[in-house]
């Protein structure tokens, strides 16, 4: 039986288990570069066993970024740092992933720890954001939003598939486009935010438009034998957004222009939910699993699933195919192998390098001195 520890192949890659790290905004870029403090972060998970590490949502463009201390690849002069990343990814035998995004009208905020607010375009940290619409998001985001002419976003997928060429010349071999979180891709289908009335807005086929054509502009220069992954806003919450049944349409066209995988999240393109549902254990893996069923494509589901036995049961009942963890990779490196132990795993140790493998088997010492929480009974 298939379990959280089953190898997955996708396309050429074939990753060691079933257990990703989420990319996660860390706000330590200069400039869009990345730094020794992203290579610490992500070969650490890389060698703790999760088998696919994303870097940060990593910007398109400069107004892609959600603050200005925030990663990016619009300059050649990016993929020296990215390709750190990558390998040091690769030598503790995981893969190197890579999100691709545009933050569309929710940029230009402040870290979170200042309050995460919308910087004004005025501002030296700040810029002006765009969007399908010039509908402001609300909230902490409340100012002018330029609407994006058909010129724009042909411009951008021309940045998308520019992206895509540096990501693969700095040795990434899974690539993801965030369109979900009410960032860029997710504005476009969600009718809260586009209100346009061209060929990009309107019915639920001209609101995935931007999608399709991203995609096509990236699938043409990513290599077929590589992974090409999209986060998906499958609902909104809220009765005037984004309803689950359009997503279940919606990949299904995707997959028609070359998606590999769907990796099911939220729209996020309104506070104003109804009945919101973030503190619900795996409150969007029976949806995950519907798209999996009725489409027939492999799926990824993330939020609130780092409990093992709740990851290890959405994989064994083949609800989803990898489990995508945020704050549990964070707080934990080693989040596989505490799994793995606590699912009674074979050999626990067998998901991290070889070197540290043999000193955890080899030198146990006496009870409970090697560092690790007893094993649950």
């Amino acid at each position: 039986m298939v379990d959280l520890f089953s190898p997955f192949t996708l396309k050429d890659v074939t990753l060691r288990n079933r257990i990703v790290m989420s990319p996660m905004t860390m706000y330590r870029a200069v400039d869009g570069h990345v730094s020794d403090y992203h290579v610490m972060l992500m070969g650490s998970r890389a060698a703790g066993g999760f088998s696919l590490v994303f870097p940060e949502q990593i910007a398109i463009l400069p107004d892609g970024r959600t603050g200005s201390c925030c990663a990016g690849i619009w300059d050649d002069k990016h993929i020296e740092g990215l390709s750190r990343i990558a390998a040091i990814i690769k030598s503790m035998g995981a893969v190197p992933a890579i999100q691709l995004g545009h933050t569309g009208r929710k940029g230009s905020e402040k870290k979170p720890w200042d309050g995460k607010t919308q910087l004004p375009p005025d501002h030296p940290d700040g810029w002006q954001v765009r969007a399908p619409s010039p509908l402001p998001y609300g909230g902490r985001y409340p100012y002018p939003v330029q609407e994006l002419s058909t010129e724009d976003i042909r411009d951008l997928h021309e940045a998308y598939a520019a992206a895509a060429k540096r990501a693969l010349e700095a040795g990434f071999e899974w690539l993801e486009m965030h369109f979900a979180h009410g960032y860029l891709g997710a504005s476009f289908f969600s009718p809260l935010a586009n209100q346009r009335q061209d060929a990009y807005g309107g019915n639920l086929a001209n609101r995935l438009r931007f999608h399709r054509e991203a995609m096509d502009a990236v699938r043409a220069v990513w290599p077929e034998r590589l992974p090409l992954t999209m986060r998906l806003g499958a609902d909104d919450f809220s009765p005037k957004g984004v309803q689950f049944e359009d997503a279940i349409w919606a990949v299904g066209e995707l997959r028609q222009h070359g998606l590999d995988l769907a990796d099911i999240s939220l729209g996020i393109n309104t506070d104003d939910m109804v009945d919101p549902p973030f503190d619900r254990e795996g409150f969007m893996v029976e949806r995950a699993s519907r798209i999996r069923r009725e489409i027939g494509i492999p799926v990824g589901v993330s939020w609130n699933l780092g409990v093992p036995q709740t990851a290890d049961r959405v994989i064994r009942e083949g609800s989803a195919d990898l489990i995508f963890l945020g704050r549990p990779a964070l707080a934990n490196p080693h989040w596989p192998v505490w799994a793995a132990r606590e699912l009674k795993h074979a050999d626990p140790f067998s998901l991290i390098p070889e070197d540290w493998a043999w000193w955890l088997r080899s030198r146990k010492g006496s009870r409970g001195s090697e560092g690790w929480p007893a094993i649950k009974e």
